[in-house]
């Protein structure tokens, strides 16, 4: 993977920053459970790259929740800050990747799903607000990944060609939405979603375990479309 001709990178976060996965699942179990529900099974891939606002109205909806859909994002929000400020770490070689950017004067951005108190939350439990020039979440624009919508303001807030922008993402729709927007995409390894390693290597450019591979300039390269 050759940085030299990128001018733009864009994260997503959960799954692909930081490891955080694992407490969403969580959050669902908990928060369903409340309403006398299961987490069903396909749940997760169903709300893959919904944005936070989408994921409270597909709740609502499912589940026949007897709350608004304000109330709902409130609990997630409620729920999850405290594990955000204390359970969730960087993936490994984020830390050193974001510096590896800065010192090459690559813009940097972000490009969410989850709510935007969530993200300033992590961002600066993290220290790592300092990298950002742009950071979107999905609320405002106007659909969720898959669509490309947020790549590509992202892309306009950076002031890049999409053509000229690195997209890091680990779900499946979200390496689909960096295609759609015609944007380089590297997949990134997570626990979450192990099983869906085969489709996000057919969809992305490059697929990493973890950050440091990068620094190593040992990514895996995948053969089907990719550039250098």
């Amino acid at each position: 993977m050759n940085l030299d001709n990128i001018k733009a990178v864009i994260f997503d976060l959960d799954g692909t920053l930081v490891d955080s996965m694992w407490m969403w699942h969580a959050i669902d179990v908990e928060f369903l459970r409340e309403y006398g529900y299961e987490c069903p099974e396909d749940l997760h891939k169903v709300i893959e790259g919904m944005s936070f606002s989408e994921t409270a109205v597909y709740f609502k909806e499912r589940f026949c929740l007897p709350l608004s859909l304000e109330e709902i994002k409130a609990i997630w929000t409620r729920m999850s800050i405290d594990k955000y400020r204390c359970e969730v770490p960087l993936k490994p070689g984020v830390r050193e990747f974001l510096a590896l950017i800065k010192e090459k004067d690559i813009k940097c951005g972000i490009a969410t799903s989850n709510g935007r108190e969530l993200v300033d939350t992590v961002l600066r439990s993290l220290g790592i607000e300092e990298y950002f020039q742009a950071v979107t979440t999905a609320c405002e624009v106007k659909a969720g990944k898959p669509e490309p919508d947020i790549y590509l303001y992202v892309a306009g807030q950076l002031g890049v060609e999409p053509k000229d922008c690195l997209v890091f993402e680990d779900i499946p729709a979200g390496i689909l939405a960096g295609k759609r927007a015609g944007m380089k995409v590297c997949a990134v390894e997570d626990e979450f979603s192990r099983l869906m390693k085969e489709e996000k290597l057919a969809l992305a450019d490059w697929f990493i375990e973890d950050y440091f591979e990068i620094l190593k300039e040992k990514p895996e390269r995948v053969p089907a479309g990719s550039e250098e």
